[in-house]
């Protein structure tokens, strides 16, 4: 999976944003000057993948921002400092120089139809998480920072503006797809080049935008998850995942973060352990490890998850399940649990997608918990149960949808986060050092402050915070 990691490492990219990426850093004049359009395709993929499954403080913190985990000793992240660490920059840095950089030099190396449809849902779905974290972000001049008329100071585009350009690249893609070619086969980390399979992942990717949009605008929501939701995703045989290997250099980052590091940084953080104790949830034997239950003062034993925000001993708490210190452990991108919650959502609102919210939310559990094997047995004893059938639990349909999708997305701490941030459900705490609510985006780089800063003042109307929110969040 990262078996071209050390070739193209130090390849000069086109991908521009701060002083990070204008410049050619750290070039090894004995490094290959050309990469094919596949290798950069697998760096590409590579370099997302490794982001999204990372748990490092110093490249994605989301998982903590879901509130599923929180650090035992060293909390800042926890309490939503970005910028010490510069956290913001490397998202910045890590997108456009390693990946979009590397998609778009790959789409000028070849003719090929079904391989740039390939690269362009790929980059469409790393543009849309820039947008999901900072809002406005360079977009139309932005990876044009070589040639006579290089842009090392791209504009910011309006979020709302870029959103509607990526729904028509992932249209355009879609129908790519059909297109005479051979695509990515061996180079496909993802689907080994199944067209099938990439054709349901453009309709999942179209029906994730329109949902993202349902109070910002609905009728554009509307036609998009109707048009395209029975196409998508429809069971976890259909997931995207990366799979991940035993042996380094191509393992989980997970493991990297957990195990090769030999740090104790991370446990379950109370918000999320609770929530699964209220309900008998029997993921939690699947998320923790059942050797680390605390015994309380009864001397039952219970999973204990760590104060969010606030310093405590590793093994005064619960800890992370052993499944996620394995090497191999899969990643995602999309799933079938992910779309079955925005399908439970889209009907909720009135939607034609097939089927009631009420069954599309017991599909969105099923696929969960089949996903981390739960037995039908306790899978059906949940759903049974009065706290989480849709017609008895607590909470309006909207927040019942909304706890057990944030539920669903635990160690996928970007979505996780979004539903939060979507939905404003289920209820999140304040930080609990610094007593701060949770972040609605990440703020700008430093870097770029200082490299591009006439453009960032201008972006989100000028209000680079924490509490500003991006463009489809309106409530």
């Amino acid at each position: 999976m990262k078996k071209y990691f050390l070739l193209i490492i130090t390849v000069v990219l086109t991908s521009c944003s701060s002083d990070k990426v204008y410049e050619d850093l750290n070039k090894d004049s004995n490094a290959p000057a050309e990469v094919s359009d596949g290798q950069l395709f697998v760096s590409a993929t590579n370099s997302l993948t490794d982001f999204i499954e990372s748990t490092n403080v110093n490249v994605n913190n989301f998982r903590l921002y879901a509130q599923y985990w929180t650090q035992t000793q060293y909390t800042d992240e926890s309490n939503y400092e970005m910028q010490n660490r510069e956290i913001p920059d490397y998202m910045f840095s890590e997108f456009y120089r390693d990946v979009l950089g590397d998609l778009k030099n790959a789409a000028n190396q070849t003719d090929d139809a079904v391989k740039i449809a390939q690269i362009e849902l790929i980059s469409v779905y790393a543009f849309q998480m820039l947008v999901d974290a900072f809002g406005d972000v360079p977009y139309s001049e932005a990876l044009s920072a070589e040639g006579d008329t290089a842009v090392l100071a791209p504009k910011y585009d309006d979020a709302a503006t870029i959103y509607s350009d990526l729904i028509s690249r992932a249209e355009t893609a879609l129908s790519g797809l059909s297109s005479s070619g051979t695509g990515y086969v061996s180079d496909d980390l993802i689907f080994s080049g199944s067209i099938s399979a990439w054709t349901k992942f453009a309709n999942s990717l179209l029906v994730k935008l329109g949902a993202r949009l349902v109070d910002k605008n609905s009728d554009l929501a509307k036609s998009l998850i109707e048009d395209h939701y029975a196409n998508g995703i429809s069971s976890n045989a259909d997931n995207a995942y990366i799979q991940f290997e035993g042996a380094p250099p191509n393992t989980n980052p997970l493991w990297e973060d957990l195990v090769q590091s030999g740090r104790q940084d991370f446990i379950p953080a109370d918000t999320f352990v609770d929530a699964l104790n209220d309900l008998n949830d029997p993921r939690a034997d699947k998320f923790f490890d059942p050797s680390s239950k605390i015994a309380d003062s009864l001397n039952v034993l219970h999973y204990q998850g760590g104060p969010y925000g606030t310093s405590t001993p590793f093994n005064d708490n619960s800890h992370i399940s052993q499944t996620l210190y394995s090497p191999d452990f899969r990643g995602v991108l999309i799933d079938y649990s992910e779309m079955s919650f925005i399908l439970a959502d889209a009907a909720r609102r009135g939607f034609d997608v097939g089927d009631t919210a009420s069954n599309h939310y017991e599909n969105g559990i099923s696929a969960s918990m089949s996903e981390w094997g739960v037995t039908d047995t306790d899978k059906d004893a949940y759903l049974a149960s009065s706290d989480v059938a849709f017609a008895t639990a607590s909470g309006s349909d909207k927040e019942k949808i909304a706890k057990q999708f944030w539920i669903a997305m635990y160690n996928r701490g970007f979505e996780g986060w979004t539903v939060y941030r979507l939905y404003d459900a289920p209820a999140l705490k304040n930080s609990g050092t610094l007593d701060l609510p949770v972040p609605k985006r990440y703020t700008y780089p430093q870097s770029e402050q200082t490299i591009n800063g006439e453009n960032v003042k201008a972006a989100n109307g000028g209000n680079d915070t924490q509490q500003t929110s991006i463009f489809w969040d309106t409530q």
